[in-house]
């Protein structure tokens, strides 16, 4: 049985698959451009929302490569893990790539805290030993970082709004990639992702974040920043292209001159409109996470094939919304629901599945759809979706292709 590999720093793109039968669609998708390919991808997160283990993410990428005999490289991507155990429970189950979320220990409030403030969170991490005892003011204050020419410089208030937001997250990143090291005795490589806070991350603080991790000896194949702008889950790009490109820019500079290591683009999906900026902007180094937009494709299955089942999906994702949404970053609000809900037959596709709010809400319940709903009949959502995949691998392959398809076609065209 084929087993994935560390992909290094070539340009890669990760397809997260919620159901397990999305492999052949995501495949075709890969055959049309150079991508290294992560086809085994899911986050802990998804795994506890859709009752699915490691290994059953694992042989489902397997059994599709197998099928079509693929003798390419490949990864597999344990996301979002935030504890040792995560490492060991994904570990054993055979994957490569491992994605740091330090996320809990970020201190957003940095942004916004006063100079008194700032100072005592600082004394308070420096009293804690994060920095291992080294004087990392001075370091930081009396170190002019250079980028492709480019100098940059912190001064005081710079310095400490980044360590205070980051420093306890490098030091979180030292403890879980300390622990790989130790448990892990196959070749792997580590991303480290501070794309689910609050606020953009800045190159500078890119930079703080990208030289403690080198400072602490931990060697990292990509990075996700939080960028500027929104990136919502299932939509497009939401802010201003040409205020993107200058900080990706800057942040891509600071991969270079701090790794090398590539960008990775969480909540990547359907970022139709900035995927050439993105392309062109990072060349090789490069990495794009999808996910949820594949379970929406697996929709539009049910949508073609038993439009009643689908009707019955809309419905429940409804009444599921207002608490499946609090953990997301969405625009769509509940007071939107209603109108979703009544959206006629014949109009329901394309406004569920073509256009903003739809999308938001049917990606946001999956794992309620997927765990908890049952028909009319009192059979569970998930079997009677699945049965019609596994009748309609053509419909489910080509719109899979299409779509992922579309993404790395825009990828490239830049």
């Amino acid at each position: 049985m084929k087993t994935p590999l560390p992909l290094g720093l070539k340009k890669s793109f990760g397809y997260g698959d919620r159901l397990g039968l999305a492999g052949p669609g995501h495949i075709a998708a890969n055959a049309r451009h150079d991508f290294a390919p992560i086809f085994a991808q899911q986050s802990i997160r998804e795994m506890a929302r859709t009752n699915r283990t490691p290994q059953e993410v694992m042989k489902a990428a397997q059994d599709a490569l197998a099928a079509v005999d693929y003798s390419g490289p490949w990864g597999a991507d344990a996301d979002h893990l935030k504890t040792p155990a995560d490492v060991d429970v994904t570990a054993a189950a055979g994957f490569t790539f491992f994605t740091i979320d330090p996320s809990e220990f970020v201190v957003n409030a940095a942004d916004t805290m006063s100079a008194a403030d700032l100072e005592a969170a600082f004394a308070e991490q420096v009293k804690d030993k994060i920095y291992g005892g080294e004087d990392v003011a001075d370091l930081y204050l009396t170190t002019a970082f250079e980028t492709e020419g480019a100098q940059h410089r912190f001064d005081k208030e710079t310095f400490l709004r980044a360590a205070v937001k980051y420093g306890r997250a490098t030091a979180h990143c030292e403890k879980m990639a300390r622990h790989m090291a130790d448990t892990i005795k196959r070749p792997y490589e580590i991303e480290v992702s501070v794309d689910e806070t609050d606020s953009p991350t800045s190159p500078l603080e890119h930079l703080f974040f990208a030289n403690e991790l080198r400072r602490r000896g931990i060697s990292v194949v990509s990075l996700a920043p939080r960028f500027i702008g929104e990136f919502e889950k299932g939509v497009d790009y939401k802010g201003d292209f040409a205020a993107f490109e200058n900080a990706l820019t800057a942040h891509v500079a600071i991969a270079k001159a701090f790794g090398p290591y590539k960008i990775s683009i969480h909540s990547g999906s359907d970022k139709f409109s900035i995927y050439p900026i993105i392309g062109r902007v990072c060349g090789d180094l490069l990495h794009v996470k999808t996910a949820g937009t594949s379970y929406l494709e697996a929709l539009r299955v049910i949508a073609r094939a038993e439009p009643g089942l689908f009707r019955e999906i809309v419905d429940y994702s409804g009444g599921r919304f207002a608490e499946d949404r609090k953990t997301y970053h969405i625009a769509v609000t509940e007071s939107d629901v209603p109108g979703l809900l009544a959206t006629p037959p014949d109009d329901l596709e394309r406004v569920l599945l073509d256009e903003n709010n739809g999308r938001q809400l049917l990606h946001v319940t999956f794992g309620s759809v997927l765990t908890k709903g049952v028909d009319a009949q009192g059979r569970p959502f998930r079997d009677s979706i699945l049965e019609t995949l596994q009748a309609r691998t053509d419909l489910h392959t080509d719109f899979l292709e299409k779509h992922l398809g579309r993404h790395l076609d825009e990828l490239v065209r830049g």
